[in-house]
């Protein structure tokens, strides 16, 4: 496999619409959007191209908070981490991603799981807590 993992899933643009698609898709899917009825979504669409983008190797650098600090509160649980990577390996089928590149970008992101799920339960659709604090909007 020549290439990083960046390079070889497209470069920049490629990463920025699979994260577009990706995005969508979370909010369209009853079993997680709830988590993230008071995020900013500029501000996570640009975070994810810039995680995406570093963790593959390419030029981004990702400077968002660590994802423990970012979850914490949010009470995600093991289902819905599996869910929402249920809905990355859907965007990554439908960009027609190979295999390995799938296989090896799930792996730098599924160590994340032990910093983002709080609940060890495999239900699905809990509400956010009225306690969470999002993060602010991106300034323009």
């Amino acid at each position: 496999m020549a290439g990083s993992l960046y390079e070889r899933l497209g470069g920049f643009d490629a990463i920025t619409a699979v994260v577009h698609d990706f995005r969508d898709r979370v909010a369209g899917d009853a079993r997680i959007n709830q988590k993230f009825a008071r995020t900013d979504l500029g501000r996570l669409t640009k975070m994810l191209i810039d995680q995406v983008c570093e963790a593959t190797g390419g030029p981004c650098k990702y400077t968002g908070r660590s994802m423990k600090e970012a979850h914490a509160g949010m009470k995600v649980t093991a289902g819905e981490f599996s869910a929402l990577v249920d809905d990355l390996a859907a965007t990554l089928n439908k960009f027609k991603v190979g295999k390995g590149e799938e296989d090896e970008l799930l792996g730098v992101l599924g160590p994340l799981m032990p910093e983002i799920v709080e609940v060890k339960s495999d239900e699905v659709g809990t509400p956010l807590p009225s306690t969470f604090q999002a993060a602010p909007a991106l300034m323009k």
